[in-house]
């Protein structure tokens, strides 16, 4: 039977990850080997009580990890890839402690990524429904922002990607190698190095539509996050490096 690691990156999730959790499909994914990993990069806040809280709930289901530091969102992403490989799993799928992505397409991109050889990864897109995103609230300076840049890496690599910032992924452990994930960016760009990667190396990466729901919250680093994303995308283009 083969297996998947559901795993949380965390970060001052708080409630929100108790939320994220119950929704995952348990019964739904009945016939699937799976488990749940929660890796909290160590949040100064009441996130550490929810998450015990849900070991408590779920019981074996559940595995937890807590950074004694905080080491980052790419390198957090990376811990909890070695896990995968290090256990044995075959299929890796990432969600955010933030609710941000519903975990009812888990199931679906199971379904695709395991029935698929061609499969190197399953991505959820929020914007193959434009409407949708805004519905789920997505913040204007983002919506409109996500279609430029996407644009932008689809000139450079010729592909036709609606949503190269999802979070959302789902990976195909025997057909992505571990050093392509550990040459990532330890911070907020890993997602765009992995997509970097394996666009170049001809691997083929799965879009799904989905709703996604933004809260309040808001990121500090998105002017940061732009400008590098366009050297990146420019950068691996001309010198094949992250």
């Amino acid at each position: 039977m083969k297996k998947l690691l559901i795993f949380v990156v965390t970060y001052k999730a708080s409630f929100r990850i108790f939320k994220l959790i119950d929704k995952i499909p348990f019964k739904k994914m009945s016939k699937v080997y799976f488990k749940v990993l929660i890796s909290d990069d160590n949040s100064e806040d009441i996130t550490l009580k929810y998450i015990s809280n849900l070991k408590l709930k779920y019981g074996s289901k559940i595995q937890l990890n807590f950074n004694k530091k905080n080491i980052g969102y790419g390198a957090n992403i990376k811990k909890c890839i070695k896990y995968a490989y290090k256990n044995g799993y075959d299929y890796a799928a990432m969600l955010h402690g933030d609710n941000q992505y519903d975990p009812k397409y888990l199931n679906k991109m199971y379904t695709l990524i395991s029935s698929n050889k061609n499969y190197s990864a399953i991505v959820g897109s929020r914007m193959a429904n434009k409407k949708g995103a805004l519905k789920g609230n997505m913040p204007i300076y983002k919506f409109f922002g996500n279609i430029f840049l996407s644009f932008f890496f689809n000139l450079f690599y010729s592909s036709k990607f609606t949503d190269c910032h999802t979070g959302y992924w789902m990976y195909n452990l025997s057909k992505i190698r571990k050093k392509t994930f550990i040459k990532c960016d330890d911070k907020f760009c890993f997602d765009l190095d992995l997509r970097l990667q394996l666009t170049n190396q001809k691997k083929k990466i799965k879009e799904i539509p989905i709703n996604t729901f933004y809260g309040t919250e808001r990121s500090s680093v998105h002017i940061i996050y732009a400008l590098r994303f366009f050297w990146k995308v420019i950068k691996y283009k001309l010198l094949n490096k992250l």
